[in-house]
């Protein structure tokens, strides 16, 4: 399983990816979820995967593959007008090859399902976050629904929904992310660090700031703790129930 949210800000757009492929007592694998593509100036774009391995993996190098060899293989997302349109790309590129290896492999199609979460900014658009489904359809972040989530995402879902403010800056949001996460690892084996992090500040039109969060990073460790004595100390402070 995984965990992936991708969350908009007046600022710009933050990324966030747990790294778990696999989960056993003795079979413990990972696997970066997240994918960037950069033309300084022009374009900047992120994509974060959840579901078959094989299924997301064939996704990202068909895309790379596209985009080395653009005059061959139109369009590519180094080409396309819009994010619009690379969102259109990507979802067409995965329902193709989820229909490819239904044909060639096991009859249930569910099994090499994947759902992407793509953001980003091509000049002279805004930027933009999507949420894209197996079948190649996808959603465009709103005011109403400013983040998305993908994988393992109940135990993480309730602190986003109270304490996420579309004027919080980069550092807060990171913070809040980083509670998601938290609380989603504690409850769920099959979700755990290192974690991916990745900004982007709006009509910066570059990659911003970077971070791979290991269990042992400071920051990852103070707000983990943290968090865990907070929840006490509210627990503690509810009046005793009457029995």
């Amino acid at each position: 399983m995984t965990y992936c949210v991708g969350m908009q800000l007046r600022q710009g757009l933050v990324f966030l990816s747990d790294t778990r492929t696999n989960a056993g007592l003795d079979n413990i694998s990972s696997y970066c979820k997240m994918t960037t593509w950069e033309v300084p100036g022009d374009r900047v774009m992120m994509l974060m995967t959840a579901g078959n391995l094989a299924t997301t993996q064939a996704v990202v190098s068909l895309l790379e593959e596209r985009n080395l060899a653009p005059s061959d293989r139109d369009p590519t997302l180094l080409g396309v007008p819009s994010m619009f349109q690379a969102a259109r790309l990507i979802g067409q590129t995965l329902r193709d090859v989820i229909a490819e290896q239904a044909r060639t492999g096991p009859t249930a199609a569910s099994t090499f399902n994947a759902t992407m979460i793509f953001g980003g900014q091509v000049k002279g658009g805004p930027p933009r976050l999507y949420m894209i489904y197996p079948e190649g359809n996808f959603v465009e972040a709103q005011s109403d629904t400013p983040f998305f989530q993908i994988g393992e995402t109940k135990y993480g879902r309730p602190i986003l929904v109270r304490a996420y403010d579309p004027d919080m800056d980069f550092a807060r949001a990171v913070k809040l992310l980083m509670v998601s996460f938290d609380s989603t690892i504690r409850a769920n084996l099959s979700v755990g660090t290192p974690l991916d992090l990745r900004i982007y500040e709006a009509d910066s039109l570059k990659i911003g700031y970077s971070r791979r969060i290991e269990d042992t990073d400071a920051d990852w460790r103070a707000v983990s703790d943290g968090w865990s004595d907070a929840l006490r100390q509210a627990f503690d402070s509810l009046p005793d129930v009457t029995l």
